[in-house]
């Protein structure tokens, strides 16, 4: 049985279908919300604390399921997609996929090759949520350095020398290296390849010094 936190939002507007797949993903032990139509969906705005992913049919009125990854797209949703289409709708699954869905599969299709996909998803979304919660824990290490602490580390991932930082910012050495210790604490790492790393994942540019 699967983690009762993983939540698998479905959105078709055949009810059988509908029924039938949430049957199904709930008998693994998902969580499941159902949704008839893609404009339903985007006006719920559901909120999951665990991973979570969308099973999403490709034709249907109003707003097909294409339209509304484009939506979630556009409003940076990183919510993994699964599609299911009709064998007419194969070069907008191929398309989708180009969009960062995470398969498309034709119906009728096999339960097991659903339930990878929405595994798949799920992982995938599993990752993201990791990832972002590094970045923000990473941003506010950042945002409690002073500027000139946050100027240091811009230096320091360069690999230049204190003494070298010192004579291009026109300070001393000395202060350098306090600075430096203040930023290497406040960071949490213990080497200059770890703060290389921890500032790589936010993008944080290294010093200009190619004058």
């Amino acid at each position: 049985m699967h983690n009762v936190n993983q939540t698998v939002y479905i959105v078709d507007d055949d009810p059988s279908v509908r029924k039938s797949l949430g049957r199904l993903l709930k008998s693994t032990g998902y969580e499941v919300e159902l949704f008839e139509s893609a404009n339903e969906f985007l006006h719920t705005d559901p909120i999951c604390d665990g991973p979570s992913c969308l099973v999403l049919d490709m034709k249907m009125p109003e707003l097909s399921g294409f339209e509304l990854q484009e939506e979630l797209n556009r409003k940076g949703y990183s919510l993994p997609i699964v599609f299911v289409t009709g064998h007419g709708d194969i070069p907008m699954g191929v398309m989708a996929m180009k969009y960062g869905a995470v398969d498309f599969l034709t119906k009728p299709f096999d339960e097991t090759d659903l339930l990878n996909a929405v595994q798949e998803a799920l992982c995938r979304d599993s990752k993201n949520r990791k990832t972002m919660d590094e970045r923000s824990t990473i941003l506010k290490k950042i945002e409690s350095l002073t500027p000139r602490e946050y100027e240091i580390l811009t230096y320091v991932i360069t690999g230049m020398l204190n003494k070298q930082i010192a004579y291009d910012l026109k300070i001393s050495e000395k202060t350098v290296k306090v600075h430096r210790g203040r930023v290497m604490g406040k960071m949490g790492v213990d080497s200059v390849a770890q703060l290389v790393r921890l500032a790589d994942k936010v993008g944080v540019q290294p010093a200009d010094i190619s004058e």
